[in-house]
């Protein structure tokens, strides 16, 4: 690890990266492979806890760009084979099983302790070339006028100062420092939601390839959903989500007794936790969807959940900030290579992550439509069901994926996505 205080800061760098969390490391990782010189700024000493334990298959590529792939075949993260629904019912649907359309091992990913993975994806930039610094908390991005960033001011130990950058990423997530000081932010209106979550021990675990399975069940109102995820250590991730309005606001008692009333509500997840033991006290978010509305200006570009955030439902967060971190690698590096770091180039990736984001978000709406099922959709959708496990595995650019959105759109229709054409219910 290198703090501030044992670092050589440069007056100027080709890119500075905000945020060392996977969307950062992956952007900080593939520029500084291409030889620039890449200064990634991380507030933390160490990585903290954060949900958002699972991976998407769709990851795979990234990794395997990244030189990550042998660093995660050899930890101990649970291999993550599929993802199954429980309705109000308690019956589950059959698993979507993500090699069911594809035996590569690509169709495998994994279930990861957050700290850990953070840890070991800022570790990789650094061994890529980037200078990684953490304990630096980025006080503001430097504007040359409104438009074109040409820096940051950091506070590098006790004493603040102004690095200069060709480029500045701002990959520090839902605090979205870019995007909260020119106003671009904005939420998605009918995707308010919070959840509470905690880790427990000693939780049922099936047998075989369903070991590490994710899975998603709805209380029996359907006023709220359980994730269940297993982890290494006999650890597994337990979440409920639900309405703002109706988890947090206007309920009497603390977040663990809110916790444990919806536990009363969800029998498959009794069963599941009925011998295992609580593992640390109850966290709370509140997970507002939503997006800036411009990816890039001047000499800078936003990644990750800097720029936007999709509902938890899918686990789609850590792919969505792995995909728009090597897009926008991409973007720079060519941009760097013919003096062109203007918004057009370094946000020429916006169009085509919008419609990675959209294809989540339609499915996002249709999980939280009042009597939508899986089963029902695919019984009178049965060609959509490679679509549908496309989405789920994170290959959002498939034909499969754009034949699912039409007849998604007539059972459950969407909002316009703000700001653009492609969340409108025509394809």
């Amino acid at each position: 690890m290198s703090t501030a205080m044992d670092c050589d800061i440069k007056d100027r760098y080709d890119v500075i990266v905000v945020g060392g969390g996977p969307a950062g490391s992956t952007t900080a990782t593939l520029v500084a492979q291409q030889g620039y010189h890449v200064l990634l700024l991380e507030r933390d000493v160490t990585s903290p806890f954060q949900v958002g334990e699972s991976l998407m298959p769709g990851t795979y590529r990234t990794f395997e760009r990244l030189g990550m792939l042998k660093a995660l075949e050899a930890s101990s993260f649970p291999r993550k084979y599929s993802v199954q629904f429980f309705g109000a019912s308690g019956r589950g649907s059959a698993p979507f099983y993500f090699q069911e359309f594809d035996l590569h091992e690509s169709a495998v990913t994994w279930q990861v302790v957050r700290s850990q993975f953070d840890d070991m994806m800022m570790a990789n930039a650094r061994d890529k070339g980037a200078q990684v610094i953490e304990g630096v908390p980025v006080r503001e991005v430097l504007f040359d006028g409104d438009e074109r960033a040409i820096g940051v001011r950091a506070a590098f130990g006790d004493a603040e100062r102004e690095v200069n950058s060709k480029v500045v990423v701002d990959a520090t997530g839902q605090s979205a420092l870019i995007a909260r000081r020119i106003g671009t932010k904005k939420l998605e209106p009918n995707l308010k939601k919070a959840s509470i979550f905690t880790h427990f021990t000693g939780g049922l675990r099936d047998e075989g390839i369903d070991e590490g399975a994710t899975l998603i069940l709805h209380t029996r109102h359907r006023q709220s959903w359980f994730w269940y995820i297993p982890l290494p250590d006999d650890r597994v991730s337990v979440g409920v989500v639900g309405d703002l309005d109706y988890l947090l606001r206007g309920r009497d008692g603390s977040a663990e007794e809110i916790f444990a009333q919806e536990l009363e509500l969800c029998e498959q997840m009794q069963q599941r936790l009925a011998t295992a033991e609580q593992a640390m006290p109850v966290k709370v978010t509140q997970d507002f969807s939503y997006r800036a509305d411009r990816i890039a200006g001047d000499g800078w570009v936003m990644v990750g959940d800097a720029f936007g955030f999709v509902d938890p439902i899918y686990s789609s967060g850590v792919y969505l900030a792995l995909v728009s971190g090597e897009m926008a690698a991409d973007a720079i590096v060519e941009g760097l290579a013919t003096d062109d770091t203007s918004a057009a180039q370094l946000g020429s990736f916006e169009e085509e992550y919008l419609r990675c984001m959209e294809a989540v978000r339609r499915l996002v709406y249709a999980f939280y439509e009042d009597g939508f099922s899986f089963g029902e959709f695919l019984k009178r959708n049965p060609e959509c069901r490679r679509g549908i496990v496309d989405i789920l595995s994170g290959h959002l650019h498939t034909e499969d994926v754009q034949r699912v959105l039409p007849p998604l759109a007539e059972m459950c229709p969407v909002p316009p996505q703000y700001g653009t054409g492609l969340g409108r219910n025509e394809t």
